[in-house]
């Protein structure tokens, strides 16, 4: 999962850029990067790290000009991190093009020996992002007649594209003495929105993966970017668009409202934190089917996340909410840390158990979902030691069951604690008294009722069902191969 910005101002971008990646740094720990134009003049800077430490002031100074994108990354495909991983990417032809990519193309080895036999250009990382920029700046340079460049050969290239590359894929784009371009996958499956603001006398417009990006910096979210669409936005502001795929549907990743994207941000016309509201309430019915009333003294929650769900579970159990646990933020997220060891030693540097709270009382702990299982464990664990008298463990998303290969960095099905075991089985492991899972129908009709045109939702890690239809028990074995070495 990663974050990507665009923006198209009336005064110096790099300010901006910089404060929307602050705003989605949730989205990747790993690496940032910026990119703006003045003139013909492409300006970047990039490195491994948070945002705060990739950028100093030399580099601020350096990125000139009205115009930018933004990225920050984890890996899910490729190399560890290294900052040439870091995106955005720069390709010198067509008219120099830099692209920052949210997603995972699964047909990505194809695409580049494609690239390399057929179109003639070199892949020098591992990235699937820059195979996609690769693909981008071909059919691009197809599409132009001559030495102009204009928004329908922006559209026709996309469309080839969007022919051509498999997966899932939130992209922005610049070209310096052109403007900033956005476009989405045919299933809508990674997020992208489109804000506007006044400026003085002229206006300002930007693209973000979260709307949470667009609120902080005074923009008015004006809408999402539709599955399949392409938007311009030219140095001038004028905004044109166009639907680019002959098939779309909307699917959003259940994911994002689960558990990657924050709660203030708006998705598809959905807010997360109601979604997570609803989740939480159905749960309850769940809680309340299994367990007798007095068989919970408190519920408590792993912040941060879970909140709205153990709130709504609390209220509908009618038993007190309490904040067990504290957590330290400065520590990553633990399950998009490379290595099991890394992870579980994070796990009790990010959370600290308030015995009191615990001691002598049946605790209900609520989480947003099961991965690897490592936080699970490790958070059992430490309500045991801190004198909980019996532990039960509620997840708000059912058993993660499958790989993902959308963007989220779960590929391996031997690293997924819920692969191949029963629920009875996931209790055990994890050490907890009994186990409660969200159901996958519940959770799909949470989301999903909050809008209608919303006519599914990419699940793949909860029911194996792998949206984009390309994806193979061979494609998964490659994966956890290269994963492996």
């Amino acid at each position: 999962m990663c974050g990507v910005v665009g923006i198209v101002a009336v005064h110096p971008v790099n300010q901006l850029l910089y404060n929307a990646l602050l705003l989605m740094q949730h989205r990747g720990q790993d690496a940032a990067g910026i990119a703006t134009a003045q003139g013909k003049r492409i300006h970047l800077s990039r490195g491994t790290g948070l945002v705060r430490d990739v950028f100093r002031t030399r580099d601020m100074r350096n990125l000139a000009g009205n115009m930018g994108i933004g990225h920050v990354r984890y890996p899910t495909a490729g190399s560890a991190v290294s900052a040439e991983e870091a995106q955005p990417f720069y390709v010198n032809a067509p008219f120099g093009i830099v692209l920052g990519h949210n997603g995972n193309l699964t047909n990505a080895a194809e695409l580049e020996e494609d690239m390399y036999r057929r179109d003639r250009r070199h892949i020098n990382t591992e990235s699937d992002s820059e195979v996609l920029l690769n693909v981008f700046a071909h059919e691009l340079q197809q599409a132009v007649s001559g030495l102009t460049l204009d928004p329908d050969a922006v559209f026709a290239a996309v469309t080839v594209l969007q022919r051509r590359a498999k997966g899932a894929y939130a992209c922005v784009a610049m070209i310096p003495g052109f403007g900033v371009i956005g476009f989405r996958d045919p299933y809508g499956i990674r997020p992208l929105v489109l804000g506007a603001r006044q400026e003085g006398t002229g206006k300002e417009h930007i693209l973000a993966s979260e709307s949470v990006a667009l609120e902080g910096l005074g923009f008015e979210l004006v809408r999402d970017i539709a599955p399949g669409e392409c938007i311009v936005i030219t140095e001038e502001q004028e905004v044109f668009s166009k639907q680019c795929s002959q098939r779309s549907s909307l699917n959003p990743c259940v994911f994002e409202f689960v558990y990657f994207a924050r709660p203030d941000s708006q998705i598809d016309g959905i807010s997360v934190y109601d979604a997570r509201l609803k989740m939480g309430e159905t749960l309850a019915a769940e809680v309340k089917a299994s367990f007798p009333a007095g068989d919970i003294d408190v519920v408590i929650p792993i912040p941060e996340s879970s909140r709205p769900a153990a709130l709504q579970l609390a209220m509908h159990l009618n038993v007190p909410y309490r904040e067990g646990f504290i957590k330290n933020r400065y520590v990553g997220r633990t399950f998009i840390m490379p290595g099991q060891e890394i992870r579980k030693q994070s796990v009790r540097q990010k959370l600290n158990a308030m015995a009191s709270e615990f001691k002598g009382k049946r605790v209900l702990i609520v989480d947003d979902s099961i991965v690897r299982g490592t936080t699970s464990r490790e958070i059992v664990s430490m309500a045991r030691e801190s004198g909980a008298r019996g532990v039960i463990f509620a997840s708000a998303a059912p058993p993660v069951r499958f790989p993902n290969v959308y963007g989220i960095d779960m590929p391996s099905r031997r690293e997924l604690i819920a692969h191949g075991r029963t629920d009875d089985e996931i209790c055990a492991a994890i050490g907890a008294d009994a186990l409660v899972y969200q159901g996958i129908d519940v959770m799909k009709s949470d989301v999903q009722g909050f809008n209608a045109a919303v006519t599914g939702l990419e699940a793949s890690c909860f029911d194996g069902h792998y949206i984009t239809g390309d994806v193979t028990p061979d494609l998964l074995d490659r994966l956890e191969e290269q994963r492996n070495v």
